[in-house]
């Protein structure tokens, strides 16, 4: 008898916990808009009816670096998901530099597991609560899909690229050797459309794609 009682008692218990997470889902900020841009693996700007550009940070997980290997085709994977389309943001917050944090949804697609899925972010262990996630990326790294077929040594956590390149303290010179990167911040600097593809999925310089299309500076790339 005790037996069973303590087994309705964990039925309940389980079932008001789950409610009363839908409902804190269901009345989380919902935000609105057209994706114009894509900055990276996990950044998009919106245009909504009360923002002419407001940038949104994809929540719970993060995408590589553009200037780490697997930066640029998850940005590229990102921006084929989301760009110029009308999307759904629940929104959980602002990051520390002012960012609207959210799951993105595009026509019924969870945008934020749907790149974790395809193995082109990891879980952000740091801030994720959602035990999906880590399932997904478990798969993917079993499925050796998008970062996951990298070999191991380019598989860094772009928490760890970060702070490694923060250590490194690099601070580019105007002009530097070929194959480095360099102060070139614009396409006019550049003297060929091979330097600008070194200077975009390198260095990490997304105004050089202005389209997002993964071609930078068109007029030398054409």
């Amino acid at each position: 008898m005790k037996t069973r009682l303590l087994l309705i008692f964990l039925l309940a218990t389980t079932l008001i916990l789950a409610a009363w997470r839908l409902y804190d889902w269901l009345h989380i900020p919902t935000i609105s808009g057209l994706v114009i841009a894509v900055a990276d693996g996990d950044t998009v700007t919106l245009q909504t009816a009360d923002h002419p550009k407001l940038k949104i940070r994809l929540a719970e997980i993060d995408a590589p670096e553009i200037s780490q290997p697997y930066g640029l085709e998850a940005r590229l994977l990102l921006n084929r998901l989301v760009f110029n389309q009308t999307v759904e943001v629940k929104t959980t917050g602002l990051d520390k530099y002012g960012r609207t944090l959210g799951r993105i949804d595009c026509n019924g697609l969870d945008v934020n597991a749907e790149l974790v899925k395809q193995g082109a972010a990891w879980v952000y262990r740091e801030y994720a609560s959602d035990s999906v996630l880590f399932a997904l990326e478990e798969q993917a790294k079993t499925a050796q899909r998008g970062l996951w077929a990298l070999p191991e040594d380019q598989r860094i956590a772009p928490w760890d690229w970060r702070h490694h390149k923060n250590l490194r303290g690099q601070a580019p010179l105007k002009e530097a050797p070929p194959g480095t990167c360099g102060g070139k911040r614009t396409c006019k600097e550049m003297s060929s459309c091979d330097e600008a593809k070194f200077y975009l999925t390198q260095c990490g310089l997304t105004r050089l794609d202005r389209d997002s299309d993964g071609i930078p500076c068109e007029k030398l790339c054409r």
